[in-house]
């Protein structure tokens, strides 16, 4: 093997600019071997190349959470060559906002495969190692529209309900087989260049603290994997202390 994972192997499905690149740095950092994937490879070099700059270890990867061939066979490539995988990050987002009046059948399904399928297919793929093993977390990153369905949200609330039922019925299942399963429940808006260029009014609360820091809701990532299992948490809410709910 070229690459190896002495403390395991993180893998993060969606290691976006933001949220899950945060979450890829955190567990580098920590000495995990972060495996991350995208469509498309070329947009995960800039974040390769800023942990191993930061002394960590990281290798990306190309690959459509939707399609059961690929995912398969990018957990057996990240098995075989790099090591065991530890750590299940699923952060696909889909929200794409439309009026029930609007919506197409296309694009419904689309985003319930991206935001709901995908995180079956990879905690299927990546739970049957960890059983095997006897150790384990995966984690799902929830939304607002996890727990209620907003206007113009009909598509992504249906799917990110829906990933929630997945992560409640994981939980159960693989926790007696001490596999930690947790959704996290991400409130509010995080800072991004989208929320920054889209929604100034929005952003400007970042100077109070009014919007998620994507590195603070990583750190609350790295809190559920170290927990101990004699008190595991399932469901993390995480919002800025001003938002509504």
């Amino acid at each position: 093997m070229a690459e190896t994972a002495d403390k395991g192997v993180a893998l993060v499905i969606g290691a976006g600019d933001a949220t899950g690149g945060a979450i890829a740095r955190r567990f580098a950092r920590e000495g995990y071997f972060a495996c991350v994937t995208r469509r498309s490879a070329d947009k995960l070099l800039p974040l390769v190349a800023q942990i191993e700059a930061l002394g960590g270890r990281a290798r990306g990867f190309a690959s459509d959470a939707r399609k059961e061939e690929e995912v398969a066979a990018l957990v057996q490539q990240i098995e075989q060559e790099i090591g065991p995988i530890e750590v299940l990050v699923f952060n696909i987002g889909a929200n794409a906002p439309c009026s029930i009046l609007e919506e197409t059948a296309r694009k419904y399904f689309k985003i319930w495969e991206m935001a709901c399928f995908g995180g079956f297919l990879a905690g299927r793929e990546v739970a049957r190692r960890m059983v095997a093993r006897g150790r384990g977390t995966i984690l799902y990153t929830g939304a607002t529209a996890s727990l209620r369905g907003s206007a113009h949200f009909a598509a992504f609330a249906g799917a990110k309900h829906a990933l929630r039922a997945l992560a409640q019925s994981m939980a159960r299942e693989l926790g007696p087989r001490n596999i930690h399963v947790a959704h996290v429940v991400v409130d509010g808006a995080i800072d991004t260049d989208f929320i920054r260029t889209s929604f100034p009014e929005m952003y400007a609360r970042k100077e109070r603290d009014g919007i998620l820091d994507p590195e603070h809701i990583a750190d609350n990532y790295w809190h559920l994997h170290r927990q101990p299992r004699d008190a595991w948490t399932f469901e993390l809410d995480l919002r800025p202390w001003m938002e509504k709910w």
